[in-house]
């Protein structure tokens, strides 16, 4: 329960004291001015000092007067003090106005003060701020900042005044109410900053205020209730308006967050994840995130909008040492402060539904002022953001064509928003897995930044990486995505609710069994009437087609809506990305002669590093402890289901030749390699095949140009399964793969490499066409017990 107002309308002063008044109007003067009677009642001994401020930077009258004052006496307690608006309704008319022009909202009009406070006296209070001794606020400046004159110092004290007030205002408003308010002023006098511009050539105390000025955001108080609001306004378009949530994770954070500051990184799916946060963030009452963005975007009235919203504009190029040293500083500030950042640690959308490597730029930054002792910890807080379905696939698909992206601009803005309001596109998950420990991968601050470059960005790199890790795990399977995996490997052919919902079962076994979360669409599956609502919200090709006019009606993704259908599949790829990689292992120990075991386990491990630029995994013994884990589990349920005596089982069934491993695939739950993997195998074999009589340095455009001509030819000769696989989205990773073999650079022996890596493509594609012939058997014999039973 919030105390109430009064409780912050005293203070007791132990000798004399100086009133810092902050007074806007002739309304709020009285209301200080009944304050000031009460309290010389209540302390009669006391001698009370009342300087009064006007808004906004004080006149150089009354900044002279408050120096006088502070020399005065040293024991002298400061109270600041000022009239707190109690939130009320204004005119929408009138929000808007003062919200484009940076006013506080949350005061209401001069004009306005006496006629509210006429009909509800309880719209406003006076509250005070802890006091401090004039001789410990001189202390605190000269240890702190370049302490030069007296008017310094007052100017000082008036910070720390604000600062103190904002304190208590927060406690009665909430958490989500904070934001930096004093950053170019503090940072401006602060000894630190001084000392590091002196060593920049040619910098200038007002060139960097110039950048400040472009950094700060412009949070205010009625902005953080009206962003999240016109953000709900744009999402509830198209979407379920509660945002699905787990609830313990939202509590878990917020018990961190009251203790360290936390960088919140988000998967990006969408240009909606940047509205959703701070929804999430406000609706939760935590404290709001301000985010960063690429200067870029302020323009026009876009500027204002976002720098209200906590938007910081950074500049594309950092070749500028001072605007790099003001960026490091200015991060450094809101760390020190306690206040929360936050980016895509994707750095842009991914296009393909699979999660990008992480980018390390703005962590970078973050980690140095940790290191620099800002914090005695930082929390990377990872941020899972998810949806049933987005209008944004069909523009993924034409970028997967070759096509170019469209500029962002106010036209741009305008479709995007309208385009919400199209149909429904079911709900949105956010989820908070538990936050990385900064302190943890770096170790104690040092204050002197003298950690080894290498070293920080090899910790950079694991911290980032486990932030996405946890994302990952923390995302919830829907039904677009199985549904869409599903229809997307019957290449064209329909298939009947029947048929969709007894398939399923088998994948939805796995995900339980793996405790992997699914969303509630995902759980309905277990149940047909589940499966028809999933299709019919996927269809009017969406990416689904559905078929009616005959017995009964069927669905199919047609070959043109193959890539938007991809986008949803490929968000579940990671939940059955080791299961998938057993099915290719064991279809490889199969086929070759020698140790099968061993054969397994090179092929494991070789499959897990020709995917590395596609997909995240465990470290390397993590891994096999996944796959072995899956591979027991395998030969529990080959019999009657019992636990087997372990490791020894499977391993012997794996040695004991193809017959055995043949019966363990087709014991299998489920065979899924084909359905999810070999779109990208197919990418990185078209890929290579151009490669065949390429430059050595052939350029990236050139290649994806290429690359999508041969695929092209390919889809139209049958040679690969799908138009998924032709992507220009999917070729950038498999020149990813190539680069990392060293095809793409001169050497004696290029061409025979070249070759190599085609036949070892050549050899999966080989296993995954052994898998998927025993995932159609499997579906058969579904099928065939099914219709015996309806019979």
């Amino acid at each position: 329960m919030k105390p109430s107002v009064d409780e912050y309308a005293t203070f007791s002063p132990t000798g004399d004291a100086l009133v810092l008044a902050s007074v806007g109007s002739p309304a709020e003067r009285r209301l200080l001015d009944d304050w000031l009677d009460e309290q010389r009642d209540k302390h009669p001994d006391a001698r009370i000092e009342v300087l009064e401020l006007p808004d906004g930077d004080p006149p150089g009258a009354v900044l002279a007067r408050l120096v006088e004052l502070l020399e005065a006496d040293e024991d002298r307690s400061v109270v600041p003090s000022r009239v707190f608006w109690i939130p009320g309704g204004l005119p929408t008319r009138s929000k808007v106005v003062s919200f484009l022009s940076g006013r506080d909202t949350y005061r209401p009009p001069t004009a306005l003060q006496r006629r509210i406070l006429k009909r509800d006296p309880a719209r406003a209070r006076v509250v005070a701020g802890e006091p401090a001794k004039v001789s410990e606020l001189r202390r605190q400046w000269s240890d702190t900042t370049v302490a030069e004159n007296p008017r310094e110092f007052a100017h000082f004290v008036l910070r720390r005044a604000s600062l103190a007030i904002e304190r208590v205002e927060l406690r009665l408003l909430g958490p989500e109410y904070k934001s930096p308010r004093l950053v170019k002023p503090e940072m401006l006098a602060s000894a630190r900053f001084r000392e590091g511009l002196e060593k920049i050539p040619d910098a200038t105390v007002d060139k960097a205020g110039e950048m400040l000025d472009e950094l700060s955001t412009g949070w205010s108080r009625f902005s953080v209730d009206l962003i999240p609001s016109l953000g709900r306004a744009i999402f509830s378009r198209g979407f379920d308006p509660n945002i699905d949530y787990d609830r313990s994770q939202v509590e878990s954070m917020r018990k961190a967050l009251e203790t360290h500051p936390a960088v919140l990184l988000f998967s990006h799916r969408s240009y909606l994840d940047g509205v959703i946060v701070p929804v999430a963030m406000q609706e939760n009452r935590l404290p709001p995130v301000h985010t960063f963005a690429g200067i870029n975007l302020s323009f026009g009235a876009m500027g204002p909008l976002m720098r209200h919203s906590g938007v910081i504009f950074i500049r594309r190029r950092l070749d500028d040492p001072l605007y790099k040293y003001v960026l490091r500083q200015f991060v450094g500030y809101i760390v020190e402060k306690r206040f929360n950042l936050s980016w895509s640690i994707e750095g842009t959308r991914s296009r393909t539904g699979k999660m990008l490597p992480p980018k390390l730029g703005l962590l970078a930054y973050v980690a140095d002022a940790y290191l620099d002792g800002r914090s005695d910890d930082i929390l990377l807080q990872p941020v899972s953001i998810s949806f049933d379905q987005l209008h944004e696939t069909a523009e993924y698909a034409a970028y997967a064509r070759g096509g170019e992206k469209t500029p962002e601009g106010l036209s741009w803005m305008y479709n995007f928003i309208k385009a919400q309001g199209d149909r429904n596109y079911g709900k949105i998950y956010v989820r908070f897995p538990e936050a990385v420990s900064m302190r943890e991968y770096l170790g104690e601050p040092h204050g002197t930044m003298t950690t080894e470059e290498d070293a920080k960005r090899l910790a950079l790199q694991k911290m980032a990486f486990e932030v996405a890790w946890r994302i990952l795990r923390a995302t919830p399977v829907n039904a677009s995505a199985l549904v869409s995996a599903l229809l997307l490997t019957s290449r064209g052919l329909a298939l009947t609710l029947d048929q969709l919902h007894h398939t399923l079962q088998d994948s939805l076994d796995y995900l339980e069994r793996k405790q992997t979360p699914m969303t509630n669409s995902a759980l309905r599956l277990r149940t047909p009437e589940g499966v028809r609502a999933a299709v019919d919200a996927l269809s009017n090709r969406h990416p689904v087609t559905r078929v009616d006019g005959g017995r009964e009606p069927v669905w199919l993704i047609a070959p043109e809506d193959e890539h938007e259908a991809a986008f949803y599949r490929n968000t579940l790829i990671d939940a059955f990305l080791e299961t998938s990689i057993v099915d290719l292992a064991l279809a490889h120990a199969a086929r070759v002669d020698g140790d099968r075991l061993e054969a397994f386990w090179s092929q494991a491990m070789r499959l897990r590093d020709l995917l590395k630029f596609d997909f995240y995994f465990a470290d390397s013994a993590a891994f096999r402890t996944h796959v072995a884990e899956e591979m027991s589990w395998l030969a529990r349920n080959r019999e009657t289901g019992a636990p087997s005596d372990g490791a020894s089982d499977w391993e012997d069934d794996v040695a004991a030749g193809p017959d055995c491993i043949a019966e363990m695939l087709q014991k299998k739950r489920p065979v899924v390699a084909g359905a999810l993997l070999r779109p990208f195998f197919e990418a990185y074999a078209i890929v290579a095949n151009v490669l065949r009589d390429a430059p050595a340095d052939i350029d990236e455009k050139e290649l994806t140009r290429r690359a999508l001509g041969v695929g092209n030819q390919y889809v139209a000769q049958g040679r690969v399964r799908s138009n998924e696989s032709v992507s220009a989205l999917l070729f950038a990773t498999a020149r990813q793969v190539c680069a990392d073999r060293r095809l793409l650079e001169p050497a004696a022996d290029l061409a025979d490499r070249r070759a190599a890596f085609r036949q070892e493509l050549r050899d999966i594609l080989e296993d995954m066409s052994t898998v998927e012939t025993v995932s159609r058997q499997q579906f058969m014999a579904r099928e065939s017990r099914r219709r015996s039973a309806a019979e």
